[in-house]
């Protein structure tokens, strides 16, 4: 969703964010990460319309769940919760489980109708309820209780119907 979703356009509960809409560079430039997926994706989508290949791109949100590798990331906004801070930010995320993400990638490859760009989004909710969410399901961890955020930026939603369309039945939790 990097490459998506950040474009500096207002966002409320009835802004539904499209496959259609591209990350502004311009609007990236303070965000390295999500202006390389920006101009990788643009790139990648130029080169393979120039040489007549056809391309489908899987978006995800924050990607969470079961790991492969024994620790998590280092950049991981879960890890940043347990490295014993007091406050995090409040921030508004979109989430989606790493097992949906597998399975679109192989619906995507299985499908001959698989075309264009997927938003993979399960649920987009504030850093709180995140923080709720863990401290409901693993009581023992030891999370920060304070958020540092006063004003709330508004949750909105992400169209999975594309994807839905594609057989791809995307967890909320």
């Amino acid at each position: 969703m990097a490459a998506v979703a950040i474009n500096g356009k207002p966002r409320t509960p009835e802004v539904v964010v499209y496959e259609t809409w591209w990350s502004s560079p311009e609007y990236c430039k303070e965000i390295m990460y999500c202006l390389g997926k920006t101009l990788a994706e643009d790139a990648a989508w130029k080169f393979l319309k120039e040489k007549g290949i056809e391309m489908v791109a899987i978006n995800p949100s924050l990607v969470v769940g079961p790991l492969l590798q024994p620790t998590l990331n280092t950049s991981s906004v879960i890890l940043n919760l347990l490295k014993g801070a007091e406050t995090y930010p409040n921030s508004v995320i979109g989430w989606v489980n790493v097992k949906d993400v597998a399975n679109a990638h192989i619906l995507a490859f299985e499908n001959p109708s698989a075309n264009g760009r997927y938003c993979l989004v399960g649920l987009v909710a504030y850093l709180s309820e995140v923080v709720k969410i863990l401290s409901e399901l693993y009581p023992t961890l030891l999370l920060p209780e304070k958020c540092v955020d006063n004003q709330l930026l508004p949750i909105y939603q992400v169209s999975n119907e594309k994807a839905e369309g594609l057989g791809i039945k995307l967890e909320e939790r």
